[in-house]
């Protein structure tokens, strides 16, 4: 859901602008709050009927074996029950026979009164009919990848720290992967997507390539991306091929399908993630001058806008002044269960709420995401509008370079109208109504901003829009530091209790007591694995590797301090 301070085209290049340490600090304090509430992974069914799709035509939402595997799914959980039930696992699979061959042999299989199959008999059909999940995938070598590269993260003094690091670091050999060549041979029998170079995997349960999760593994490649001054650890790494590889397939989702999927699945065909491609082509860019690389993409973002800007993704507001402005959403073209959590979603189906009650509750049934115009998409927006510009001037093409400048200037004005609460020093996400069309003009009310506490809210600090200006960047410290989102281990998401953050004592702490960098940590106890949402927590993990080894190539670790639950920072003291 966060991202950094807008990049490098900045006059104050050498980042020592009025918000550099603030924004920076509390950047990283927040990167584990990108959870199910930054992307379109959640069930948009659970918040309203899909009554459209975008401007570009209609989108198959599944496959015949996508449908399949859900049945096999359901089937699944009642042999197998609900202790340690992955539902995505069996949505995973692929065939070793054609789908009509499996599906005869499935409907042979021998039921009791309550339609479950005795467990040896379904697990015999599985291993007769199915490949395991994640077979489809072989290990490649990353071909730019060293045990430690020169100059690496040379702020770290501490032996301690740095010895962990390079731990760390040594993981990302462990998550590299490409499509194997049986998927190119019979694509019907697969779920996964054939993408044209070696990808990158969160690890365990994720087996495939994620849009959002590719940000933060290009960060752990350059150490700090899109920060100012961390040209230093870019330049020690030098993995400038496996970075161009992640992107690469992200620009193939689009030329070949419109826009960047949520994950290379065939049931992930129906929703996207936060719109950051661009920021990972400005920032390859950035570091190796590459202009046909720019080039190439130019077209992808162009249409990636076009999507994001697209009929059912696009609300219109006018502001208390009578200004007209038009904003983004987020919106799954799809009216049903997700298929990778299907037998999740129908449970919850039967608690869903109306649309008043959410507003007021926080369980997974509450979600209303189509009825939200969201703070941190729209920035995430205004980026890519930002970038689009830059890039086209760097092929030039100043027209559209010009365009680009004026719909960002635009979208900044209306994310200050409507999302920006001077009481509260932050910008609040805005709730719409789902009774009027998308292109109804709606008329703000301030009643309408979310008042609760995100670390979402304070997403605009990061664009150079908005930290160059000191009076808001005094206001946002004053609004974060009383948001009440700060913990003795860390920041949260939100005020809702989840356990499912984390900050760098905790890793070193977890991973020495574990071994494993793990996908969530606990916010207010430091070493706690994190918890909540749908599956049990990961580990492995991309983007976990990636904050880590970018926060120390930012901030370093002075060689007499301490690292371990014993000692915590004081955030609010240092922000």
């Amino acid at each position: 859901m966060y991202m950094a301070s807008f990049h490098s085209r900045s006059s104050n290049s050498n980042g020592n602008h009025p918000a550099s340490s603030f924004s920076l600090l509390l950047l990283f304090l927040l990167l584990a709050s990108a959870s199910v509430s930054a992307s379109e992974t959640v069930p948009k069914a659970m918040s309203q009927p899909a009554t459209g799709n975008f401007d570009g035509g209609p989108v198959v939402p599944t496959t015949p074996l996508v449908t399949f595997l859900e049945r096999v799914q359901e089937i699944a959980l009642a042999t197998f029950g609900k202790k340690d039930f992955d539902p995505k696992l069996y949505v995973d699979l692929s065939l070793k026979s054609g789908l009509s061959t499996t599906v005869t042999a499935f409907h042979k299989l021998p039921r009791n009164a309550s339609e479950s199959v005795s467990a040896p008999d379904f697990k015999e059909f599985l291993h007769e009919y199915f490949d395991g999940a994640g077979d489809d995938l072989v290990y490649a070598e990353p071909p730019d990848f060293v045990p430690e590269p020169d100059g690496f993260l040379p702020k770290v003094k501490n032996p301690q720290v740095r010895a962990w690091a390079l731990e760390v670091h040594a993981l990302w050999k462990n998550l590299s992967r490409r499509v194997s060549g049986s998927v190119l041979d019979r694509l019907e029998f697969h779920t996964l997507l054939l993408l044209p170079g070696p990808i990158v995997i969160p690890s365990s349960r994720f087996r495939e390539v994620y849009y959002w999760d590719s940000y933060w593994v290009i960060r752990l490649k350059f150490f700090m991306g899109v920060i100012k001054h961390a040209c230093m650890g870019l330049l020690a790494s030098k993995m400038y091929k496996t970075a161009k590889a992640i992107v690469t397939n992200l620009i193939y989702l689009i030329d070949t399908y419109g826009y960047v999927f949520n994950g290379a699945r065939a049931y992930y065909t129906n929703r996207s993630q936060p719109p950051i491609l661009s920021a990972m082509v400005y920032d390859i860019y950035n570091r190796t001058g590459d202009f046909d690389f720019v080039k190439k993409a130019l077209p992808a973002l162009l249409k990636e806008h076009q999507f994001w800007n697209s009929r059912i993704h696009k609300v219109n507001v006018q502001d208390d002044q009578g200004g007209n402005h038009t904003l983004s959403r987020y919106y799954a073209m799809w009216n049903k269960p997700r298929p990778e959590s299907s037998t999740i979603d129908k449970a919850h189906s039967s608690k869903l709420l109306n649309a008043s009650d959410k507003e007021n509750t926080s369980d997974f049934t509450t979600l209303a995401i189509t009825s939200i115009l969201p703070i941190d998409l729209n920035i995430f927006i205004l980026k890519m509008e930002l970038d689009i510009a830059s890039m086209a001037q760097i092929v030039g093409d100043n027209r559209t370079a010009e365009s680009f400048l004026k719909t960002a200037q635009a979208r900044k004005q209306a994310i200050n109208s409507v999302f920006w609460n001077e009481e509260k020093g932050q910008w609040l996400d805005y709730w719409i109504s789902n009774g009027t069309s998308s292109q109804e003009c709606r008329r703000w009310k301030a009643s309408n901003q979310n008042n609760n506490a995100f670390a979402s809210n304070f997403v605009p600090i990061w664009i150079d829009l908005f930290n160059s200006d000191t009076c808001i960047v005094e206001k946002v410290r004053k609004g974060f530091q009383s948001s009440g989102l700060l913990g003795a281990a860390g920041i949260a998401t939100s005020l809702t209790r989840s356990g499912e953050q984390w900050w760098i004592n905790s890793n070193y702490v977890a991973y020495k007591e574990t071994g494993a960098m793990h996908e969530k940590y606990d916010v207010e106890k430091c070493r706690d694995i994190g918890g909540g949402g749908e599956y049990i927590p990961q580990t492995g993990f991309s983007w976990s590797n990636g904050a880590v080894l970018a926060f120390l190539e930012e901030f370093g670790w002075p060689e007499d301090l301490k690292i371990g639950c014993n000692w915590v920072m004081h955030c609010g003291d240092e922000l």
